[in-house]
């Protein structure tokens, strides 16, 4: 018994990661309606692992359930980028103190340069390297404090995060921006002050969340 929930569970996972990926990358528009017997008739799977993934993608709230309407790709808004950021600051701000400690050197003045080659990129046009430096700054910084419970935390809104990207949610402007609070960040923890890179975390945080919902009241973000 115990080993056919753990294949069940995995099946599970790869229909969550599958759909989570369709949802962030646009293949699942906002407001689509997801049928889960659709979804096990093309993995050839019964409706428990799918189930399962759509429980887990509800709880990330990138799905809604309607009763007697079915299931739906959620329209994210501003409501939902407020509780994220502040959910994220929250993690963030604690993350950058403890990691301003600990994080060796030479992994910060990588994670530097890596910022400072994107932004030229951005400049360019290229956005994709921004993407990669600003989600590994982030995850390396909550991950260097060694607590997986911030790191299970963080990584529970990295697809909603992800899906604002998709939708619209950087530009240049934002992009440069981004960039300068992610060196103070780092500067500030290349040379261990702690104050100085929870509060440059935090104003970043704040600036995401307030950027994100002005290009949502825009319909910049297209939801």
């Amino acid at each position: 018994m115990a080993r056919t929930a753990l294949v069940v569970e995995s099946i599970a996972d790869q229909l969550y990661t599958i759909l989570v990926e369709r949802i962030t990358t646009g293949v699942f528009a906002p407001g689509s309606r997801l049928d889960p017997q659709a979804v096990a008739d093309e993995f050839g799977v019964s409706r428990t692992p799918v189930r399962d993934a759509l429980a887990r993608l509800e709880h990330d709230q990138l799905i809604e359930t309607r009763p007697r309407s079915g299931t739906f790709v959620a329209r994210p808004g501003t409501a939902d980028v407020r509780e994220v950021c502040q959910l994220r600051k929250g993690i963030e701000w604690v993350a950058t103190g403890l990691a301003a400690s600990v994080m060796p050197g030479a992994q910060i003045a990588d994670l530097r340069a890596e910022a400072v080659e994107a932004l030229a990129a951005v400049e360019k046009g290229d956005f994709e390297p921004f993407f990669h430096s600003d989600f590994r700054i982030h995850r390396e910084i909550v991950a260097a404090t060694g607590n997986e419970r911030l790191v299970r935390a963080r990584s529970s809104v990295e697809p909603f995060v992800a899906w604002l990207r998709i939708l619209g949610a950087t530009g240049p402007h934002r992009a440069a921006g981004s960039t300068k609070r992610h060196l103070e960040i780092l500067d500030a923890m290349a040379v261990r002050d702690v104050a100085a890179a929870q509060a440059a975390a935090a104003v970043h945080l704040d600036e995401v969340e307030e950027w994100t919902v002005a290009d949502m009241d825009s319909h910049a973000i297209s939801t």
